[in-house]
C-alpha cells in the first residue's frame, strides 16, 4: 500500500477509532485554546528587536503622527507671516528646529526598533498628541505658550526614553548606542524640566542647550556605540514624506493669497508663478536631489551605521526650512504681488529657495561622502538664486526669475540624470 494511500484511509478514519476517544466537542480542547490565545497575547506584546533587515516602508500609525507635524508647521509659518522681521525669522527658524527635532528623534527609534504592538503604538499616539499640544501653542511659544509648548516637547521626549528604556532592556546587541541616545535625551529633558520654572531669555537658552544636547546622540552613536544600521529603505522614505508635508504649506499659500485677494489679476499671475516654484522644488527633490542621495544610500548598503547617514539626516535641516520659508513667502507675493510688498516678505521667498537649494547640495554631497557630487547641479543653482533676489524687481518678476532660476535647475539636473551624471532611485 501507498504511503498517500495510508495516509488517506488515516484521514477517513473516525476520532474515536483514531485515538480510542470520544470525539472532539465544542469547547472541549481547552488547552488549543488557551495556545491560541497565549499567541494572540504575544501579538498585542512584542518585545523591540533590530527591524533593519525586514522589507518595510513607513507604516500608516507613522502616517497618522505626521498629520500633528503638518498643524505645527502651519501654525509656526503663520506666526511667521504675521512678524516678517529679523525677530519674527530668528523665533521662526529656532522653533521650526525644535519641531524638526522631535520628528527626526522618534523616526530614528522607528527605523530600528518599531515593533507596531500596543505598548509601541499606546507610545507613539502620545507622542502624536503630545506634538498636537505643541501646535497649539507655537503661535505664543516665546510668550505666553511657552510653558505649554515645553510641555508639549516633553512629552514626546519623554515618551521616547520610555521607548528607548524598552529597547534597552530587550536589544542588548544595542546598549552602547541605546546608553548614549538615553543619556543624551535625559539630560536634554532635564534641562527642559528646569526651564519650566524659570523665566525667558533662561527659559529658551535651556532649550537650546537640551536640543544642541541631543543633536549629538547619533554623531556619538555613530563613533562610540555599537554602530547598529539604519533601515536604509525606510529612512529616505520617511524623509521624503516629511518633504512632501513641508511642501503643502507652499501650495495651501496660493489657495490663501488668491481667497484673501479677491482673484486679483496680478494676484493670480503671481499665484501662478509661486505655484511653478513649488512644483520646481518638488521635482528637484523627488526626481533629482532626494532621489540622488537615496541611490546613494541604498548603494552603499552598509551594515552599520555611518556619517553617511548623519550626513544624510543633519543637511536636510537647511532643506526643510527652506521649504516651509517658501511656503511664507509665496504667500506674501501673491497678497502684495506689485510694490508694497515688505523686506521681510521679500526675503522669506529668496531666503527660502536659497536655503532649499543649499540643503539638497549639503543631502547630496553628504550621501556621496564629496562635494563634487553636487557639482555643478545644484551647486551652480545658488548664486544665481542669489543675484535674482538682489536685484531691484518688482515682486512678480523676482517671484518669476526665481521660477525659471528653479526651471532651469530642474532641466540642468534631469540632463545630468539622462546622461549619467547623477544615478537616481525613486523616492
Amino acid at each position: 500500500m501507498s504511503t498517500e494511500q495510508e495516509h488517506d484511509e488515516q484521514h477517513d478514519q473516525k476520532p474515536d477509532q483514531k485515538s480510542g476517544q470520544e470525539p472532539d466537542r465544542p469547547g472541549g480542547d481547552r488547552t488549543g485554546d488557551q495556545q491560541t490565545g497565549a499567541r494572540r497575547a504575544d501579538a498585542l506584546i512584542q518585545p523591540p528587536r533590530l527591524r533593519t533587515g525586514e522589507d518595510r516602508s513607513a507604516s500608516r500609525l507613522e502616517l497618522f503622527f505626521d498629520l500633528a507635524y503638518v498643524l505645527v508647521v502651519a501654525e509656526l509659518t503663520q506666526s511667521f507671516a504675521h512678524d516678517l522681521t529679523w525677530h519674527g525669522a530668528g523665533v521662526f527658524a529656532g522653533l521650526f528646529t525644535v519641531v524638526w527635532w522631535s520628528w527626526v528623534t522618534t523616526t530614528l527609534y522607528s527605523n530600528r526598533f518599531d515593533t507596531n504592538d500596543v505598548p509601541y503604538r499606546l507610545a507613539k499616539l502620545g507622542q502624536t498628541f503630545a506634538v498636537a499640544v505643541m501646535a497649539a501653542a507655537s503661535s505664543s511659544a516665546t510668550t505666553s505658550g511657552s510653558v505649554y509648548f515645553a510641555a508639549g516637547y516633553l512629552g514626546s521626549q519623554g515618551l521616547l526614553m520610555a521607548l528607548y528604556v524598552r529597547a534597552h532592556h530587550h536589544v542588548p546587541d544595542a546598549r552602547r548606542t541605546l546608553d548614549l541616545y538615553l543619556g543624551a535625551t535625559a539630560v536634554s529633558v532635564v534641562l527642559w524640566s528646569v526651564s519650566l520654572a524659570v523665566p525667558g531669555p533662561t527659559r529658551y537658552v535651556l532649550w537650546a542647550a537640551g536640543l544642541l544636547i541631543e543633536a549629538t546622540a547619533p554623531l556619538l552613536a555613530t563613533r562610540f556605540g555599537n554602530r547598529i544600521p539604519l533601515h536604509e529603505q525606510h529612512l529616505p522614505d520617511r524623509f521624503g514624506l516629511f518633504a512632501m508635508l513641508v511642501l503643502g504649506e507652499s501650495v495651501a499659500s496660493v489657495v490663501v493669497g488668491l481667497h484673501d485677494t479677491a482673484w486679483r489679476a496680478a494676484s493670480f499671475t503671481t499665484a501662478a508663478i509661486g505655484f511653478v516654484i513649488t512644483a520646481a522644488l518638488w521635482w528637484t527633490y523627488f526626481d533629482l536631489g532626494g532621489a540622488a542621495s537615496k541611490h546613494r544610500i541604498l548603494q552603499k548598503n552598509d551594515n552599520r551605521a555611518s556619517s553617511t547617514h548623519d550626513r544624510y539626516v543633519y543637511g536636510h535641516l537647511p532643506l526643510f526650512l527652506g521649504l516651509a520659508s517658501v511656503g511664507v513667502g509665496v504667500q506674501e507675493y501673491v497678497l502684495h504681488p506689485v510694490g508694497d510688498l515688505s523686506p521681510g516678505g521679500r526675503a522669506a521667498l529668496c531666503v527660502g529657495v536659497g536655503l532649499f537649494v543649499a540643503g539638497v547640495a549639503l543631502v547630496m554631497a553628504g550621501s556621496a561622502g564629496r562635494w563634487s557630487a553636487a557639482w555643478p547641479w545644484p551647486l551652480a543653482t545658488l548664486p544665481v538664486v542669489i543675484g535674482i533676489s538682489l536685484l531691484p524687481l518688482s515682486p512678480t518678476l523676482t517671484a518669476l526669475g526665481l521660477a525659471v532660476a528653479m526651471i532651469a535647475g530642474v532641466a540642468a539636473g534631469t540632463w545630468q540624470q539622462q546622461h549619467g551624471h547623477i544615478a537616481t532611485t525613486e523616492t
